[in-house]
Order: C-alpha cells, then sequence, then structure tokens
C-alpha cells in the first residue's frame, strides 16, 4: 500500500481463524488480536488445519497482523514462579505467531510496584536489570522463532516499566540485540509526557525517539486518543479527535515523515465509533 495500514485490534473468540474475518467485516487493512485469554489460563491448541486457513485468509485479504501477550506479563517479577511463568508465556506467544505466519508480538514488560523505591514513571535499577534477564531468556538459545518481538511504550500507570525512551533504550542495550523493536502507543506516550499533539511538539519528541532509539526500531502504532491529560501517567484510551490529544494530532502524526512506513492499530472501544475511528485515520493519511 502506498501510505500506512489502518486497522484495529478484534476478537479472536471460537478460535484463531476468526480474526481475519472480523477484521476484514469490519474494514480494517491490517489487524491485532489475543491468541489465548488476556486474563489467565492455559492456550487454546492451534491445529495446522487451523494454522493453514489462518494464514490463507490472511493472504486472501492481503492483511498483516500482530499478536498481542496477556495483560499479566510481567517481566520484572520478583517471585520466581510469577517471572518463570512470563517467560513462558511470552516464548508460547513466540510459537503461535511464528505457526501462523504473524510477524510480530508486542509485549508489555511489567510493572514494578514490589519492588522498594517504585514511584509512578520511576523504575528501580533492579527491576529494570530482571526485566533484561527475563526478555534474555525469551530468546534464550536462539529459538527458531520467525515472529519477532516487539516492546510497548507504556504510560507509566502504577510504575508500569518502560515508559520513556530512556527506559526502553536501556533495556534493549542490556539485551543486545540489534533486531529488538518497538511499538509506540499515543494514548501511552502523551500520558508519560510525550507531546504529540502538534507538528512542532511531534517533531521534538521523535528527535528524542530517533536519538535514543533510532526510527529503524519503530514498526508498529497503537493509534488511541487519551482520556487523560499530558504527564498525567494514566492509560485511559478515547475514541480519536475526542480526547486530550485531538484531531490535530492524529492528522499531523499520519502526514508526519517518521511514521510513514508503519502500520495503525487502534485499541478504542468497539462501539458505534470505531468505524468512523478507522475511516478518519484512512482520511487523513498521506495529507501534508
Amino acid at each position: 500500500m502506498k501510505y500506512q495500514r489502518v486497522g484495529l485490534h478484534v476478537s479472536a473468540s471460537g478460535g484463531v481463524i476468526n480474526a481475519p474475518d472480523r477484521a476484514k467485516e469490519i474494514g480494517a487493512e491490517c489487524f491485532q488480536f489475543f491468541s489465548r485469554s488476556p486474563r489467565g489460563g492455559l492456550a487454546p491448541m492451534i491445529s495446522e488445519e487451523d494454522a493453514k486457513l489462518f494464514i490463507q485468509r490472511c493472504q486472501q485479504y492481503e492483511m498483516e497482523c500482530y499478536i498481542h501477550t496477556p495483560y499479566y506479563i510481567n517481566f520484572a517479577a520478583p517471585k520466581k514462579e510469577l517471572a518463570e511463568n512470563t517467560i513462558r508465556v511470552v516464548r508460547e506467544e513466540m510459537e503461535r505467531a511464528s505457526l501462523l505466519g504473524v510477524k510480530y508480538v508486542v509485549t508489555h514488560l511489567g510493572s514494578a510496584r514490589d519492588w522498594p523505591g517504585a514511584e509512578k514513571g520511576k523504575t528501580p535499577g533492579g527491576a529494570l536489570k530482571r526485566t533484561i534477564k527475563g526478555l534474555r531468556a525469551v530468546l534464550h538459545g536462539n529459538p527458531k522463532f520467525t515472529a519477532r518481538l516487539l516492546l510497548e511504550i507504556s504510560a507509566g500507570t502504577g510504575s508500569v516499566i518502560g515508559n520513556s525512551f530512556e527506559e526502553l533504550a536501556y533495556i534493549i542495550k542490556g539485551l543486545g540485540k540489534k533486531n529488538m523493536q518497538v511499538c509506540l502507543d499515543t494514548c501511552h506516550m502523551f500520558s508519560a509526557g510525550y507531546d504529540i499533539r502538534t507538528k512542532e511538539a511531534l517533531d521534538e519528541t521523535m528527535k528524542q525517539f530517533r536519538e535514543l532509539l533510532g526510527l529503524e526500531r519503530l514498526k508498529l502504532v497503537h493509534v488511541n486518543d487519551s482520556k487523560t491529560g499530558l504527564g498525567e501517567l494514566k492509560d485511559r484510551h478515547e475514541h480519536i479527535g475526542a480526547g486530550k490529544i485531538g484531531e490535530e494530532g492524529f492528522r499531523t502524526l499520519l502526514a508526519h515523515p517518521d511514521f510513514q512506513n508503519v502500520n495503525f492499530i487502534l485499541e478504542t472501544k468497539h462501539d458505534d465509533l470505531i468505524k468512523q475511528d478507522m475511516e478518519r485515520l484512512k482520511e487523513w493519511r498521506g495529507v501534508k
């Protein structure tokens, strides 16, 4: 496609093979889904036949897709059992994504709330080191994943890890992996203090991103407006143009040169406005 693909997060209830159809029905050009319950429990088996059908449908609809790891992931968990469960689940998601031909798995990093000295927006060094250790374990032994991992920026709510470019850069440097890449969420960025409401503000924010991480690491955007203001460290998604970022911010984002080669995934509520969100983003892309 000439411009960015615009899509949304869809349900995979009833089996992963249903996700491409749901995305197609609503007019998405790409989609994201959970391959297992985001709240807990065992992952449902994906048969070879289901994997084949999933790949066929994505190819038929010419759709790129992404898996998001469950909500309970916490690489910084102090308890060994919880930390090991995170590693196991993320490895399973990488395996499942590879089976389905999904290129990227998006993951949150977890929370440092149980670490001494943790504050909103500030992560103790020990929690960052534990996070790096856990990510290394996911990739240990050079597993034959065809899917790759994307680290998502957080809003910083409740000592959630990775709410700054500096923290993401520190973690990636600690991993020593050249191909470790990033997903930016517009609501999270804004809530973490990165202004994107005007061209001048976005230019400054992306200057910091390029200096600390490098534009080559940006592979996906979660495109959500924010119910809360700049730097409030709260993760509250809103429909496009109805929140504190506003319409100008998203028009500017879609036209900005740094965002021309990445896809946009909506994670706003699936109500009567979700299709309008998608159509507005399609209308604004490529407009200078």
